[in-house]
């Protein structure tokens, strides 16, 4: 199985570091996310791993070994990172013709990936034409044309529809499931929650998580649950003499802190206190983020004053 390997990789512009003393590992049989704010250093990254750029120090390996050294490359990693590289007086065969012909892939692997990736209908129509959902697969059929081991890709859900954002979720699956190393690049949370099992989180290009998602919510975002009842004061009462911290929203709900369903509903029900709402708030992977990296936002926006 091929792994993707960085050691204490740095790359820097001028007086800028974009990338600052990375190491981590993307490991197959497994969705990896890669995020991070803008300007965090993860284009960067993948950039170095795909020897489009060099580093500054540090190396970037797959496998054991740099991407330049590879023979017939496509064959071993399968990366999107522009959907808009296809020359657009090119059919979409056609572009991924050249790609194979460049890789000693038959033309047969060509239909198949249009097939897989809904563009067979489409496949002589000149790239200019195509929607940026159409370009955008593409770009994953070229990515996914040397039946590669380890596919990269950069904002893949960019420009897809409903129906292909569900495809592209079950596609990510699939890879790793069949034991490939997926590298999943995205500003989008609740996608990345919906198809990654690790996640490696950057900020100003350094790292700041390598770990499993599930331990990454939990690890920072506190478990509460929300209570609705017709007699407030008695479940005021009851939960401040448990030690438990409630505040009440304008709506009439409660919020209870660091606190487990089962045991508010055991107090409640010890103190005949009637509920007519009793839920988990689930923690999401925006919550984790956004507090993990709410002082290495690059670029952000001052509110208004009204």
């Amino acid at each position: 199985m091929t792994s993707i390997e960085i050691q204490a990789l740095t790359k820097e512009y001028g007086t800028r570091r974009a990338v600052d003393d990375l190491t981590c590992s993307v490991l197959p049989g497994r969705v990896t996310g890669f995020l991070g704010p803008n300007g965090a250093g993860k284009s960067t990254t993948m950039r170095l791993v795909l020897g489009l750029d060099r580093p500054t120090s540090g190396t970037a390996t797959v496998g054991g070994r740099a991407y330049a050294t590879l023979n017939e490359p496509l064959r071993h990693v399968g990366a999107l990172l522009d959907s808009q590289a296809a020359h657009g007086s090119r059919t979409g065969r056609d572009h991924l013709r050249v790609l194979a012909a460049s890789n000693r892939i038959p033309d047969r692997r060509v239909d198949e990936v249009l097939q897989e990736t809904g563009l067979s209908s489409v496949a002589r129509r000149r790239v200019k034409t195509y929607s940026l959902g159409m370009r955008q697969r593409l770009g994953i059929a070229g990515a996914l044309l040397g039946d590669p081991e380890v596919v990269m890709l950069d904002e893949p859900s960019n420009g897809l529809d409903p129906e292909g954002i569900i495809w592209i979720r079950g596609l990510l699956r699939r890879l790793a499931e069949e034991g490939r190393t997926v590298l999943v690049s995205s500003h989008l949370m609740n996608e990345t929650a919906s198809f990654a099992d690790h996640l490696v989180v950057l900020g100003r290009g350094r790292l700041l998580a390598d770990t499993p998602m599930r331990e990454f919510i939990h690890g920072r975002v506190e478990p509460r649950v929300r209570v609705r009842t017709p007699d407030a004061t008695a479940l005021r009462t009851t939960l401040a003499r448990h030690g438990h911290d409630a505040v009440q929203h304008e709506d009439g709900h409660w919020i209870v802190r660091h606190a487990r369903v089962d045991d508010i509903g055991r107090l409640a029900s010890e103190a005949g206190i009637p509920l007519l709402e009793l839920a988990s708030e689930e923690a999401t992977l925006e919550q984790a983020y956004l507090d993990l990296t709410a002082t290495e936002t690059e670029f952000t926006a001052q509110p208004q004053e009204a």
